[in-house]
């Protein structure tokens, strides 16, 4: 488990392609200390295991599927990476729970400054945004992040100057792709009221509220009654 709190931003120095997965070494400056092989990192917020170390390098293997759903496969030598080791179970739990999960890329559609801040506008599929809420977290290229506002199509970003320094944003422009793991609460929330409701797994509606006495039954509409 990560918390999207960006240790090192390192930079991509090889990519090799295998069989059915691509071998991806960084430098990774101080985030290649106190790391074994078999330990997990994650690379712009998709979660890795060290499979080789030359500090300060670190390689990793990453299947082609991992490859075409995230932005791992659009990587160059030379790009720079967020890097964040695995919380430890006495580590400070300084962003918001981040599995290492992508749930898809968004889109960077604008990054406008506004005095000392970013403002960042994110377009993404209607089946990620369900679960991005204004002021709730969200997990950005391995960045823990509030979301400012979101809507049906795209959510905002409010970026303060040490994350704007620390993390590749700064490298970051419109059209770019960027790396999305949403909030796992919300989902845990929705399978939870969805598979242990009543009425064949619907979750909360209208109707489970009435027949549960939480408010006053509904009149059917004109045309639906049957005489």
């Amino acid at each position: 488990m990560f918390t999207g709190i960006v240790e090192a931003v390192g930079k991509v120095v090889a990519l090799d392609s295998g069989r059915d997965s691509v071998r991806l070494t960084a430098a990774a400056g101080r985030v290649a200390e106190d790391v074994a092989i078999g330990d997990s990192v994650a690379i712009n917020g998709v979660c890795l295991t060290v499979v080789e170390i030359a500090a300060p390098q670190l390689t990793f293997e990453a299947v082609y599927e991992t490859l075409r759903r995230t932005t791992l496969g659009s990587l160059r030598v030379g790009d720079p990476v967020n890097l964040e080791r695995a919380l430890k179970a006495d580590g400070r739990f300084g962003g918001h729970i981040v599995q290492g999960h992508i749930d898809g890329t968004g889109r960077i559609a604008s990054i406008r400054p506004v005095g000392d801040s970013w403002f960042v506008y994110i377009e993404a599929s209607r089946e990620l945004l369900r679960y991005v809420v204004t002021k709730g977290s969200i997990c950005v290229d391995g960045i823990s992040l509030t979301v400012m506002d979101a809507d049906d199509k795209a959510f905002s970003l409010s970026i303060i100057p040490h994350t704007w320094d620390n993390t590749t944003l700064k490298d970051r422009r419109a059209g770019d792709q960027v790396n999305l793991e949403t909030d796992i609460v919300g989902k845990y929330v929705e399978k939870l009221m969805g598979g242990w409701a009543p009425g064949g797994g619907r979750g909360v509606t209208m109707d489970l509220l009435a027949r549960s006495g939480y408010i006053e039954p509904q009149p059917e509409p004109e045309a639906s009654r049957r005489w």
